[in-house]
């Protein structure tokens, strides 16, 4: 059997080629948050690149969804107004972006069980201007195949999540004006995920939703 040969020091890559790599790494990591992430999800556009690809435009509507459906949610529960959670996180972007393999290696996986497979389909009807919420709770990684269509118009949505026991609320795709939309959510968190609509339309529409996939029920939040 033949073994590789043992490189030499001399092949091994000096102090300053790694540190020069790493500085390339994060250079890059950079650009890629300043040009791609924070447009795209807080419409922060330093460059102005951002909104040369659209991307400024999508994070603009999910800033507005996501602070849209937090103010809705405070007027119907009588809360104080809290600080923008979408801006609120952007530590925690930094903080993805830099950490390292080892790290995320070394965090603890619960296992949660998982609850039976289910299909639902829920009639949403919609008011001119009047907006609602549905959510399912799921554990994390679980996913939920989804398909809704609007009857009668358009809706604004957000289709976002909130952990359990309370933290920043995530939102994975929001949009205005949208008459369908499908796909699969996959829950990054322990917690409630599900959409906002909300009607801009000057006439009554209806929202047809169906689910399927690994939780216990789907209900009206607000």
């Amino acid at each position: 059997m033949y073994n590789s040969d043992i490189p030499t020091r001399a092949e091994l890559p000096s102090t300053t080629q790694l540190l020069k790599s790493t500085a390339i790494a994060l250079v890059a990591a950079a650009v890629i948050l300043v040009t791609i992430v924070l447009p795209a999800e807080y419409a922060i556009d330093p460059t102005g690149v951002g909104r040369l690809l659209k991307l400024t435009e999508m994070g603009e509507i999910k800033t507005q969804l996501a602070a849209e459906a937090e103010a809705d949610r405070i007027k119907d529960q009588g809360q104080q107004p809290a600080t923008d959670k979408r801006s609120g996180s952007f530590g925690t972007v930094l903080a993805q972006l830099f950490i390292s393999p080892a790290a995320a290696s070394e965090r603890p996986v619960v296992m949660a069980q998982a609850a039976a497979s289910r299909t639902d389909e829920t009639v949403i009807t919609l008011k001119p201007t009047e907006g609602t919420e549905y959510k399912m709770e799921l554990s994390k990684g679980a996913q939920v195949q989804f398909a809704w269509s609007v009857e009668g118009g358009t809706v604004n949505y957000d289709l976002h999540g909130t952990p359990k026991g309370g933290g920043k609320e995530q939102s994975y795709k929001a949009a205005r004006g949208v008459a369908s939309d499908k796909g699969v959510l996959t829950a990054g968190f322990d917690g409630t995920h599900g959409w906002f609509f909300r009607n801009r339309g000057s006439a009554p529409v209806t929202v047809k939703l169906t689910t399927t996939g690994a939780y216990k029920e789907i209900k009206k939040v607000m």
